[in-house]
């Protein structure tokens, strides 16, 4: 059955998501070529440091969603719960994985309820755009009532897909459904990309749609064309491991598109972070928020709540010492702060 390939696809992904694997060497965010000017004497104490940012109408305490990833299974429900829980407790965004396994079998919407631990947290639903092509405007609205999100996050795969022995083949109509889901849902829409990236070409076209939020979720961590790459076999499993190296790298994503829709626009910053530095610099290059799973998933599996809730603590404190050390007391006040931009990165800006 279709619901069963489904599930079996997932629970596969996380089995392939908590080693080293999907991870190829050779990718790079390059924030590594982003440098934050030190200040020796920021006249200021950690207290004040205020990270506090509006998202999806609520306020958050950190900068920090934790990206959609998983569901459809009760092991991914676990994981939904778990990092649910976490995000609740410290005051950060959540965003379930795709919900194509809920729309495809209702039963499975209970692995992707998290209401029960995190009441409060800013909620973000999930679908492909190419699943939501099929189920028009109403079917992905109820995907979203159906586990209480203040927000859906509509993700775009293609790459993924391309590699995926079930995937989809058919990229027709994705402007379409962007434009018919913004006059549903306005600001409630996320459009963000699974790790391949976001250039500003796309971005100005969607914002021109009426998009309000988007995550760029660059070229560096999680590279899911290799996630698919090794489920995969044949010819898929060839072409896929060329690929797992395609994208627009996560620090030239941000900094580009930022430039490309200005202000006005949320951006989350994802694809690859995994420490609050690196937090700090996406957020120096122009995002909203930094977005990150596989860190606090890897921890959740070894220790459960407690061992992401650890691994979340590494990362805030590395975020707050990133705001002293150059005399920020708010995420706006980073972003005026000088840096320098060099490397292979400031040919991508160069060139995009």
């Amino acid at each position: 059955m279709v619901e069963d390939i489904t599930a079996r696809r997932k629970d596969a992904h996380l089995d392939l998501c908590a080693k080293g694997e999907v991870e190829p060497v050779e990718n790079s965010t390059l924030l590594e070529h982003v440098h934050l000017v030190h200040c020796a004497m920021p006249e200021m104490a950690v207290e004040d440091v205020d990270l506090s940012t509006p998202f999806l109408g609520k306020q958050l305490r950190y900068p920090l969603l934790v990206t959609g990833m998983t569901g459809g299974t009760e092991r991914a429900g676990a994981v939904n719960r778990d990092l649910a829980l976490v995000a609740e407790r410290h005051g950060l965004a959540f965003g379930v994985g795709s919900q194509r396994a809920m729309a495809e079998d209702a039963a499975r919407a209970v692995t992707f309820q998290v209401r029960q631990v995190a009441p409060t947290v800013a909620l973000l639903g999930n679908i492909g755009m190419y699943q939501a092509v099929g189920l028009g405007v109403d079917g992905v609205r109820r995907l979203m009532d159906a586990i209480g999100a203040d927000g859906i996050a509509l993700h775009l795969n293609a790459g993924q897909e391309l590699t995926q022995p079930e995937g989809d083949r058919d990229f027709r109509g994705g402007y379409e459904i962007v434009r018919a889901l913004v006059g549903a849902l306005g600001e409630r829409l996320l459009v963000k990309e699974t790790g391949c990236g976001i250039g500003p070409e796309v971005a100005r076209r969607l914002v021109e749609l009426g998009v309000r939020n988007l995550d760029v979720s660059g070229l560096g961590g999680t590279s899911w064309v290799r996630v698919e790459q090794l489920r995969a076999s044949g010819v898929q499993a060839k072409v896929g491991a060329e690929f797992s190296t395609w994208g627009i790298p996560t620090a030239a994503a941000v900094a580009t598109v930022r430039t490309a829709v200005g202000s006005q626009v949320r951006l989350v910053g994802s694809g690859g972070i995994r420490t609050g530095l690196e937090v700090a610099k996406v957020l120096a290059l122009g995002a909203d928020l930094a977005g990150m799973a596989l860190p606090l998933f890897r921890a959740q599996q070894e220790g459960g709540v407690e061992g992401a809730e650890r691994a979340l603590e590494v990362i805030l404190t590395g975020l707050r010492h990133a705001l002293v050390l150059t005399g920020s007391r708010s995420c706006a006040e980073l972003r005026r702060r000088p840096r320098v931009v060099g490397g292979v990165l400031k040919d991508w800006m160069a060139a995009l």
